[in-house]
Parts: structure tokens; C-alpha cells; sequence
């Protein structure tokens, strides 16, 4: 089991001998680094109190084929007249929410398409998105996309209801009024952000994605229909699948975790590593298009409370940075991130394996936990993710070190914390030769 104490049990004096009992430098290093981690603890157990005092948001959810038209035809019973609808110009073009728009027509909801979404939206997207909603008088709205559509609608619903620029919601809890009725329609499973508290936009003055978290940002209601996921291409199925399957293992690992998202994180886990490579290989198979579907829903429902760890905190900068799409940075970052923390999450990563039926009951946890990396690393491979990262500069490492280990010791619930010094030979491995 994960050690929930929050201390670093080491004496001075093993500190002194770890640090090979002759270096003043790196003993004072070791020193400030356990006090750290005695904080940071500290933090995620306040967190953790924090947590149960906070709404628990969860949408309604519609599944399966043509579940989007039912979804499209519920906002007209909430008594929506007119909806922006925030999506990307290629889901127009293919005539993906054609389906959807006409189910609002025949409910008399006016649909206000805004097609600006890019990957990896910015604050002057969302901004764009807003004039819209606001010159059009909009009075709802309806993400159609994956997460960068949901993301994007989340922070436009929360601005327009609050009149407050887009940039003011970056944070947790900032918001003092609930978004405008928000609605979402994923054509990926991958992020969750269906059901998600969070939302993440590119600063890009800073080279940066900022969060913004607040449970007022939850979608009403949520529709995951498979027919929207047959044309994803191998790739992008590869890539948000295995985002999704960091979302649940990274929620079954936290420090955070609980009997509720555990429950949700072994499904999502299972669901995921059942399905991926079939709906990779065939895309038309609605059968693991639907399971993926429900499998990015559970995982979201995981990570929403009992958040993630160190893999988005690196994946965050190599988006920021070098624009890498955020599930494949995920899916790059996670066997390595696994391998460097398993000697603390052995028992946890046994569960998974046995769940997904990856072992035997008899073997160890060091020996099941293993059986699950290797499984994470095969998929990678069978899917074409690579083992690194191309646009990875080393002269970049210390800055993506510095931003990572913030963004996780401020905010995530890791299981095993990591110095300046591990991180960048964890980042060193994710260099191209």
C-alpha cells in the first residue's frame, strides 16, 4: 500500500551516509528536499480535507449510438433558445455535428456555431469564442469536440456568466458565480473533460498551459456517442487513448485516492487496455469505440477528485513548449514516470494487473507490477508512440525540471516525490539520441 505517513523517516545521520558522508553540497540538498517533501505532504493532506468540503458536479450522462441527438434534443427541455455551439472548423467541414445542429433546429434551439478551436487552445481563442457568445446572446453552450473544444466552452461559460476576462479564472475556486449552462459532445476518449472540474489554456506569451479549477465548471450533462469516433484517425485514437489511461492510473496511484475513484479508476483501466489497440486498428469497430468512450468517462470521474500526478506536470511543459499534442506527450511520459515510482506504487500497479488479468494471483507485487509497465510499454510500441520525445532539447530540460516539479508539488498528490536532480535524468531518458 501507498505509505500515507507524511514524514521522511530518514535520520540526519542516514542522509549524511546516502550522501556519500563527505559532500556538504549534496547533504544540505537531501536535507532541504526532505523538509520539502515533509510540506508537500502536508499540503495534499489539507487538500485532501479541502476536498470533502467541495461539491461533487457530475453531469448526466447519455450513451451509446445517437446519443448526441438526445443530448442535442435535452437542452431544449432545460429551456435553452439559443446555444454556441464551440467546435473545430474540421468536424464542420465533415459534417460531424450536422446530426447534432439539426436536433437543436427541431427542438427551436437557435445554434450559434463558433469554429475557432485549435489543439492546445489559447486565452485569445477563448476570447473570441466569448465576443460571440455575447454579440450573439447566447444563453448556453455546447462543446463538440475533444478536449480542446471542452476546455476552451468550459472557460467561455464561466467568463460570460462572471463578465470577468478569461484570464482571471487560471487557479482553483476563483470563479464566484457557476458558469452558464454548459453541455458537451467528446469526439475523442481521451481527455474527460466531459466530467472534469478542470480546464487548460495556452498562455502563449508565457510558453505556458494554465489551469483553471473549479467543480462550476462541470458540464450539465454529457453525451458519448461512438458514431462521433469512427473516423478518428489510428493515431489521434492512439495518442487520447493513452491519455485517458493516464488519467485512471494516475487517479489509482494518487495520494488522494479514494474507495469511490478506485472503483472508477480500475474500470476505466481495464476498459482501456481491453480496447485501445482494437478500436486503433479498427476504427469502425463501435463496440471498443463505445467501451473507450465510457473507459475516458470513468477515468475522468477518477481524476476529478483524486487529480494526477508528475506525467501531466511534465507533459503540461512539452505542450507549452514545443506545442506537443497533450495525449501523446502523456503517453510518452507515463511508462517512464511508472518505472521510476514503482518501487512505491507496487501494490497499487498489482491491482491494475490483476484487474486487467495481466498476472496470476500468486505472483509478487513487485512481479504483477512490472507485468503492468511492460504492458504500458507494449501498447506504446504496438501503436507507433515513440519512447521519446523528438522535440525535446536538452538546454531546455532545466527550465522543463523547474516549471514540472512546481506545477506537481503545489498541486498533485504523487506517490513518490522527485528532486531536481531525478527529474532531469527521467527527462534525459525522453531525449532522441
Amino acid at each position: 500500500m501507498i505509505n500515507d505517513w507524511p514524514f521522511d523517516t530518514r535520520s540526519s545521520e542516514q542522509l549524511w551516509l546516502e550522501s556519500g558522508g563527505g559532500s556538504h553540497k549534496v547533504f544540505r540538498e537531501e536535507v532541504v528536499f526532505s523538509v520539502q517533501v515533509v510540506f508537500f505532504k502536508l499540503l495534499m493532506l489539507v487538500m485532501k480535507v479541502v476536498l470533502k468540503f467541495i461539491p461533487d458536479a457530475r453531469p448526466t450522462v447519455f450513451s451509446g449510438e445517437g446519443s448526441a441527438v438526445k443530448l442535442a434534443q435535452t437542452i431544449g427541455h432545460f429551456g435553452h433558445k439559443k446555444v454556441l455551439v464551440v467546435t473545430d472548423a474540421m468536424l464542420v467541414k465533415l459534417g460531424v455535428i450536422d446530426p447534432v445542429i439539426e436536433g437543436l433546429k427541431a427542438r427551436g434551439i437557435e445554434p450559434v456555431i463558433y469554429d475557432g478551436i485549435q489543439p492546445d487552445p489559447t486565452f485569445s481563442v477563448v476570447e473570441e469564442g466569448l465576443k460571440r457568445l455575447r454579440s450573439e446572446g447566447c444563453d448556453s453552450v455546447l462543446a463538440i469536440g475533444g478536449g480542446s473544444s471542452m476546455d476552451a466552452a468550459k472557460v467561455m461559460a464561466l467568463a460570460a456568466s462572471n463578465q470577468r476576462p478569461p484570464q482571471d479564472f487560471e487557479g482553483k475556486f476563483v470563479a464566484k458565480k457557476p458558469a452558464l449552462p454548459l453541455f458537451a459532445i467528446p469526439t475523442t476518449a481521451g481527455t474527460g473533460s466531459e466530467v472534469t472540474a478542470a480546464a487548460v489554456i495556452s498562455d502563449t506569451e508565457e510558453n505556458a498551459k494554465k489551469l483553471v479549477m473549479d467543480p462550476k465548471i462541470v458540464p450539465l450533462a454529457a453525451a458519448l456517442d461512438p458514431t462521433l469516433m469512427a473516423g478518428l484517425p489510428p493515431q489521434i485514437t492512439a495518442a487520447t487513448g493513452m491519455d485517458a489511461l493516464t488519467h485512471a492510473i494516475e487517479a489509482y496511484i494518487s495520494r488522494l485516492a479514494t474507495d469511490e475513484t478506485d472503483a472508477y479508476a480500475r474500470a476505466a483501466t481495464r476498459m482501456i487496455i481491453n480496447n485501445l489497440e482494437t478500436a486503433y486498428e479498427d476504427g469502425g469497430n463501435m463496440a471498443a469505440r463505445e467501451a473507450m468512450a465510457l473507459g475516458s468517462f470513468y477515468a475522468g470521474m477518477a481524476f476529478t477528485r483524486a487529480f494526477v500526478g508528475y506525467v501531466h506536470a511534465i507533459a503540461h511543459q512539452f505542450g507549452g513548449l514545443y506545442h506537443t499534442p497533450h495525449g501523446l506527450a502523456n503517453a510518452v511520459v507515463l511508462p517512464h514516470v511508472l518505472e521510476y515510482s514503482k518501487d512505491h506504487i507496487n501494490s497499487r500497479l498489482a491491482d491494475l494487473a490483476l484487474e486487467c488479468e495481466l498476472g496470476q494471483p500468486g505472483e509478487s507485487e513487485s512481479q504483477l507490477a512490472q507485468k503492468f509497465i511492460d504492458k504500458v510499454w507494449a501498447m506504446n510500441q504496438a501503436m507507433g508512440i515513440p519512447r521519446t520525445l523528438d522535440a525535446l532539447k536538452r538546454e531546455d530540460i532545466p527550465t522543463i525540471t523547474k516549471a514540472a516539479l512546481f506545477e506537481a508539488h503545489f498541486t498533485y498528490p504523487v506517490p513518490k516525490y522527485m528532486d531536481k536532480q531525478q527529474c532531469q535524468t527521467l527527462l534525459n531518458n525522453l531525449l532522441t539520441a
